[in-house]
């Protein structure tokens, strides 16, 4: 895949000497690694680990897309970076890393959201691609602009104590539409900032997406294409789903609008953030109905929560949240009734007849179903919290922890 580099100078050799006296990858392979460029998309959980061992391997040119900032909240898991690097772009704290590991390394930053309008051109060039991104359209446009490049894939995902890793690779086995041929509908897989992530798990998935790299680059050994290793970290163990290319799929063509194309709510939806909605809300004045509506924001929440201890206004706030998140932080005066008791009906008779319901979760999407399953139950005059906790934290109470 990667023709040899120039010849390894004496600190190069001394440096990779335990790749060297490796048979299969020896003096030919490492200077294939020193002459490739493997691009990293997503320096988080999976892209922490990935880019640590492609450039301690001696990988030539790693170039890394993310438009993300370093959070608190990272640093459980994404360890390239660390606390001094809180704020910082992820490209650039990562690169900083890499020059600490290998000065060697060529790190070239791509500090933007990579889109169907920027993604042929900012992938082409590079002979790997790595993708850990934590989002369906993402991975979908990874996926498509490699088939249309001709390009490998080794592609991963991560939740809660599960992983799984694969390479995709038009021509020569699937490609990512093939084992994923549809998106889920909208929600149906909770993020990991939803459901939680295994700090730990990172380094299995992250280390054999590397691991999948260097045999593509150095070609040595039986690669992971047409093969789905699924892992369990609590059971500790691997299995291997068997995946092949579908005849009957039509071949990608053209990039298309990714958001629309997983069902993703668009500008106005009750998913845009607390900021994005509170600037319309105020503009009305103190005279519109914060219920007209059905999504309100924390400064309305926090009004109407002021007027019920008043004995001015009566309502039920429901956080829609699971157990565990509810004991982290919590919106004083809501409680507990977890989305998916709503969903499915079980927690509907948990909610007071004839009082009006206003629906949290931890940032606006799990609430904004719930409020679809109790209206159509019947409660036309539900709404819910665009932002939910982070917003209620962020602009309300800010003392009180995030996650």
């Amino acid at each position: 895949m990667v023709e040899p580099g120039p010849e390894l100078t004496v600190a190069q050799v001394a440096r990779y000497s335990r790749h060297l006296i490796l048979p299969d990858v020896g003096m030919s392979g490492q200077r294939r690694l020193a002459a490739a460029r493997v691009l990293v998309v997503g320096a988080g959980g999976l892209g922490s680990p990935a880019l640590l061992y492609l450039a301690a391997a001696g990988v030539g040119t790693i170039g890394i897309v993310d438009a993300d900032v370093v959070d608190a909240s990272n640093l459980q898991r994404q360890v390239i970076h660390g606390v001094a690097d809180v704020g910082r772009l992820k490209v650039d704290s990562a690169a900083d890393r890499i020059a600490e590991i290998n000065p060697d390394v060529a790190v070239v930053r791509h500090a933007v959201q990579l889109d169907a309008s920027n993604a042929l051109d900012l992938i082409r060039g590079y002979d790997l691609v790595l993708d850990g991104t934590d989002n369906f359209p993402t991975r979908y446009l990874v996926g498509d602009v490699c088939e249309l490049l001709g390009l490998p894939e080794v592609w991963g995902s991560i939740f809660r104590f599960d992983g799984q890793v694969a390479v995709f690779w038009a021509g020569h086995g699937p490609v990512y539409r093939d084992l994923f041929p549809t998106p889920p509908p909208p929600g149906s897989v909770p993020s990991c900032a939803e459901g939680g992530v295994f700090g730990v798990l990172c380094a299995s998935i992250g280390a054999a997406m590397a691991t999948e790299a260097v045999k593509l680059i150095c070609g040595i050994g039986e690669l992971l294409l047409g093969r789905l290793m699924v892992y369990d970290a609590l059971e500790m163990s691997w299995r291997t789903v068997r995946v092949q290319p579908d005849p009957a799929r039509p071949p990608v063509t053209e990039l298309v609008d990714y958001e629309a194309f997983c069902g993703l709510p668009t500008q106005n939806s009750p998913d845009q953030p607390a900021q994005a909605q509170s600037s319309s809300d105020q503009a009305a004045g103190p005279a519109a109905d914060p219920l007209a509506g059905a999504t309100i924001d924390v400064h309305a929440l926090k009004a109407m929560l002021d007027a019920r201890d008043r004995g001015e206004d009566d309502f039920v706030l429901v956080d829609v949240r699971e157990p565990h998140e509810y004991e982290i932080v919590a919106i004083p005066g809501s409680v507990l009734v977890p989305k998916g008791d709503l969903v499915d009906g079980d927690g509907l008779d948990r909610l007071p007849p004839g009082r009006r319901l206003v629906l949290h979760c931890k940032s606006g999407g799990r609430s904004a179903q719930a409020l679809a399953a109790v209206q159509a139950a019947g409660r036309a005059d539900a709404v819910h919290v665009t932002g939910g906790v982070l917003a209620w934290v962020q602009e309300i109470e800010p003392d009180k922890p995030v996650y």
